[in-house]
Formats: structure tokens, sequence, C-alpha cells
């Protein structure tokens, strides 16, 4: 069982038998053992996405799930260090090193559960930046927004938003202080630009546990938290998450 229809940049949760062997976008997901399976849809999916199912009797099912496209607006962001807009060579080579250690972070597919749990908010505040709206750094364009920027205090704990296994913890140039914590099946949530990490790669954390506190690093014009999730390489919206029934 899985939804008639998304959003793109949404979590997909879906129900099958206990067993069963599901694929989708040529990927075999992981079921849970009371048969509960997972997948992101991209920013940019258009048309309907399929999920292919093999049930234990050797029956077959293809799902075929409709995704509503959304606005993306523009948001311009002032203030920001020149080097992290236009960084020269070394340091472009550096942040290219550093996103690619995040996006190993990112691959792993463990069998742990939190991505079922109900999503809680990681700190409490404005909404200051909204996942997938084009962003223009200084007057430059850049990349859409990877996730969802939060307002608060320096120093503000950061709590799990779901349990899961901290799989990445260190200093970055582009985004400072940066965890991943890993919710199982793919799916993952990263904070950056944290002033403090209270937990270390290995570390199993349950939800509402405190992992690090709000800060300013990397490139970031004031306090704030950066919380975004991925399914593998596929980045997901953390407010769909958290409005997900």
């Amino acid at each position: 069982m899985f939804p008639e229809s998304v959003q793109q940049g949404a979590l997909v949760i879906g129900k099958v038998p206990a067993g069963s062997n599901v694929t989708h976008a040529g990927r075999e997901l992981r079921v849970t053992g009371y048969g509960t399976v997972a997948f992101g849809v991209a920013r940019d999916q258009s048309g309907p996405v399929t999920v292919q199912v093999r049930r234990p009797d050797g029956s077959r099912h293809e799902a075929s799930i409709r995704v509503t496209a959304r606005d993306w607006p523009v948001e311009r962001v002032s203030g920001v260090p020149p080097k992290t807009v236009s960084p020269p060579k070394e340091i472009a080579e550096r942040i290219a090193r550093e996103q690619a250690r995040v996006a190993e972070a990112r691959t792993l597919d463990g069998d742990h559960t939190g991505f079922a749990e109900r999503f809680q908010w990681p700190v409490q505040g404005r909404i200051s930046g909204r996942f997938g709206n084009h962003r223009v750094y200084n007057g430059t364009p850049g990349a859409p927004h990877s996730g969802m920027d939060i307002a608060a205090a320096s120093g503000t704990p950061v709590k799990a938003p779901a349990s899961g296994v901290v799989t990445f913890a260190d200093d970055l140039y582009l985004t400072g202080g940066t965890l991943v914590l890993d919710h199982g099946h793919g799916i993952s949530s990263n904070f950056l630009h944290l002033s403090r990490m209270d937990v270390a790669p290995g570390d199993v954390v349950r939800q509402g546990e405190v992992i690090g506190a709000v800060g300013a690093t990397g490139r970031a014009t004031g306090p704030h938290l950066h919380w975004g999730m991925n399914w593998f390489d596929v980045r997901i919206d953390p407010l769909l998450v958290l409005e997900r029934p």
C-alpha cells in the first residue's frame, strides 16, 4: 500500500507483505520485518513514480504514484563571506573533497528504523530558508537550497528529530560544524553550521537527544540550523517529513 500522490521532495512510506521484494528507480528497497519500505522523491521529479512489488507468494504488483509539482521561489542571501561564494581553486578543491566525504556517509543502507518514527523539530524557530528554493548568494546564483533553515540563537541545543546512528561529524569549510544522522533504509538527516557537536561517528542516538548546538559556522550570515534530509543521494524536504500523516 502506497499513497496515491506525493509532492516533489517527499519521503514516501509504503506497506507491503513482510518478506516481499520491492524495487524503485533501479534500487532494491530494504523491507522491515513488518513490511515497511521508504524512498524519497526528488525536487525536480516529474510524472508518476513506480514501485515494483513481488510478494512472498510470487504474485506481483506495480504501484504508480502521482507527483505534484511545487513552486520554487528565489531566495536572495546577502552578506555571505565572498570566499564561500566564489572560492579560489585550492578552497574549491577542499570543498569538493569534504562534500564527497559527506556524500559517502549517505550511501549506507542500515536496518535501523528511525525513519518510520514521527519526526520532531530539532529546534524551534522561524523558518528562514525553505527547501528547494533557488538561492542567490551576494548576487551570484547558486544551487537550489538543499534543506530547511531554522533561525535560532547561537548555542540553542539541537535534538535528534528521529532515532539513528551518527555517520559523520566534522568541521567543514562550507558547512561548518556538520553532522549526519542515519535513520536507516537510506534515510538520513544532516545538520549544518553547528557551533558544537556532542556526538561522534558510531554513536547511537534516540529521538529527542541533544546532538549539538546552533551556530553560524561555515557559509552563514547569522546563527541558524540548516536541516537537510536525504534518501541516499536524493534530497527530500524536512518540512514535508514533519507534516507527514
